[in-house]
Parts: structure tokens; C-alpha cells; sequence
């Protein structure tokens, strides 16, 4: 009750400071439906998936209308990866709500920074090339860095949090620049609520005793290992 009466404090004052900056009604929506989304995430609730589609369609309509393209083609992914998410966090429940939180793979961490440094620096060529965005490298790198949130969070890994936080941070500054002000402040909380999901999740790994890693290849001779397989 205490944690639902906190995320009702958190909707007023997002409504609050919407209606104090005249903020459009598509910004309104994207700001509240992403609040719930993301507290119901951080509480590993399964509802998260299907308001995070109906978040991802706001954000993509006003993205496009401040020109910052980058964020509005990232909104087509997060589309994509919450569907897959909703699939992957209702398979492998082992009698649990939700499928039980992994880490990440050693070998993946290099893979996916080669990937943030590779598609910033071509996405933001092509963004500053042939289009009018504002800020074309600073969306690109945001936008490259919240995919690897993404689909961190889609594969229920524990590190997606820290990625997330990094992710609020940039964000912040780069919403406040633009004069999304309601968006600013939305990232701010975003940014609590992150640093909150990171010790729940991590109390909670450590409380169902997971041992392991994810998408690690599954060891020969043990086809029953709920440790490996890739995107398992």
C-alpha cells in the first residue's frame, strides 16, 4: 500500500507540473503511462509490457514533432522489444510470476560496446548528414544506449538498471536543453526509480539464490541447465 500510495504522489506531481508548463496532451500521456511503465517494471510486474506499447506510440509522435529523429526511430525498437519481452518474461517462470532474473554474460559486454560505439557514430553521421536534427550525436548515443537497455531489461538481465541509470542521466540534460521540461523531469524520476529497481531486482537475485550467467551457451551433457542457451 505504502509503495502505491508513493506512485500516486509521483502521477500528481507529474500532472501537476505538466498542466504548470502547458504541456500537450500526447506529452502528458507519453510522460504518465512511461511512469507507470517503469514503476511496474522496477516491481518485475508483467503489466509493464503492455502499457510500455501504449508509451512507445506517444513518444514516437512527439520525438517527430521536436525533430529529434533519432529517439523517434528508437521508439520503433522498444515496440519490438517490448513484445518480446512480454514473451520472454512468461517463459521459463519456474512457478514464478515472472521468469527469475539472470546476469549478463561476460562475453557479451564487448559485443555490445563495439555495438554503442559502431551505430552512435553511424547513426549520428546519417542524422547530422541528411536531416535537420538538433543534436544529431548526443541522440544517437542516448538512443544506441537505451536499445542496450532494452534489451537487457526484455532478456530480464540484473545490469539493465545500471545501463537505465546512465541512460536518465544523459537524458536529463538533453530534455532540459530541448525545453521538454515535463520530459526532463519525468527522466528525473525515471532516474530514482532505476537506482530503486537495481537494488530490488539485485535483492531479489540473490534471495531465489540464482547462480550463473545469461546467454551463456548451455554446458554439453546437461540439456536441463537453466543457466545456459542464448537468449534463453
Amino acid at each position: 500500500m505504502k509503495k502505491t500510495g508513493t506512485m500516486l504522489v509521483l502521477l500528481a506531481a507529474m500532472l501537476t507540473i505538466a498542466w504548470l508548463t502547458s504541456s500537450s496532451a500526447f506529452e502528458i500521456a507519453a510522460t504518465t503511462t512511461g511512469l507507470l511503465c517503469v514503476w511496474l517494471t522496477a516491481r518485475e510486474n508483467i503489466w509493464s509490457w503492455p502499457i510500455s506499447l501504449v508509451n512507445v506510440a506517444c513518444f514516437f509522435y512527439m520525438f517527430w514533432e521536436v525533430k529529434l529523429y533519432a529517439d523517434m526511430a528508437l521508439q520503433v525498437f522498444f515496440f519490438l522489444l517490448s513484445i518480446y519481452g512480454w514473451i520472454v518474461w512468461l517463459t521459463k517462470r519456474e512457478g514464478a510470476g515472472v521468469r527469475p532474473t539472470r546476469k549478463i554474460a561476460p562475453w557479451l559486454i564487448l559485443p555490445l560496446v563495439l555495438f554503442l560505439v559502431g551505430a552512435t557514430a553511424g547513426w549520428g553521421y546519417v542524422l547530422h548528414k541528411y536531416t535537420d536534427a538538433s543534436i544529431p550525436y548526443a541522440d544517437a548515443f542516448i538512443a544506441t544506449l537505451s536499445i542496450i537497455a532494452q534489451l537487457l531489461l526484455s532478456a530480464k538481465i540484473l545490469e539493465n538498471w545500471t545501463v537505465w541509470i546512465a541512460v536518465d542521466v544523459l537524458s536529463i540534460g538533453m530534455y532540459a536543453y530541448k525545453g521538454l521540461d515535463t520530459i526532463a523531469f519525468l527522466y528525473l524520476i525515471y532516474l530514482g526509480i532505476a537506482i530503486a529497481g537495481l537494488i530490488t531486482w539485485k535483492r531479489n537475485y540473490r534471495a531465489a539464490g540464482q547462480e550463473g550467467f545469461c546467454l551463456t551457451p548451455e554446458p554439453a551433457g546437461n540439456p536441463h541447465s537453466t543457466e545456459g542457451g542464448a537468449w534463453k
